[in-house]
């Protein structure tokens, strides 16, 4: 069957996505260009051709990733509604609890984050951008009257240093932490560093 002739940026975001689910699938180290190429029925010329190396490939699978995830933060954070919903949403799809998927592929990149400078530069970006997005509506929150918080900036860095530990927990030692604890420590802590009552957010539909 003939493939379906893409553009630069096509075939790049083709390349980029199959990068992804093979670093999910196989990890970074042992991930090659060939079973990138293999997953497409491409070429490994092809994919060098827009990638000159592996490591260069790996970066640009991993800053993809993490636009994506940003791109989705923004849209839950941009919602017409209340501090209190937008951030409850924003903790809930991001826990391991929720919805948001690739928990496999961030802890692969964090661990290859310790050898590989690019990779390291993506995830500090992606801490950096998350922090401050859930800085801002806390303390947009706070502006408004909607809840009590003394250091939005430390509010975030200690619910997305919580999460994190926590997907960890649960991706990599299957059944450690059940989810329903997950989501109620998760909860508890966020009442706790807004200064509610969990009932508050329980109370609160997103």
């Amino acid at each position: 069957m003939t493939r379906v002739r893409l553009s630069v940026a096509q075939r790049r975001e083709e390349l980029l996505r199959a990068a992804i689910g093979q670093i999910e699938a196989r990890g970074v180290a042992a991930v090659r260009i060939a079973d990138v190429a293999s997953a497409l029925g491409v070429s490994n010329a092809l994919v060098l051709y827009h990638f000159s190396t592996k490591e260069k490939l790996v970066a640009a699978a991993f800053a993809y990733a993490a636009e994506d995830d940003l791109a989705h933060l923004r849209k839950l954070l941009g919602r017409r509604t209340s501090a209190l919903r937008r951030l409850r949403a924003a903790v809930r799809w991001y826990a391991p609890t929720g919805q948001a998927k690739g928990w496999r592929l961030w802890i692969e990149g964090w661990a290859s984050a310790l050898r590989e400078p690019a990779l390291r530069e993506v995830a500090r970006d992606l801490d950096r951008q998350w922090k401050a997005a859930i800085t801002e509506v806390v303390a947009e929150g706070v502006a408004a009257g909607e809840f009590r918080c003394p250091d939005p900036a430390g509010t975030a860095l200690r619910l997305t240093a919580l999460l994190d530990g926590l997907a960890v927990q649960m991706t990599a030692y299957e059944g450690a932490v059940s989810r329903a604890h997950a989501q109620e420590w998760v909860d508890e802590a966020l009442a706790r560093e807004l200064g509610l009552e969990r009932e508050a957010l329980t109370a609160t539909r997103v």
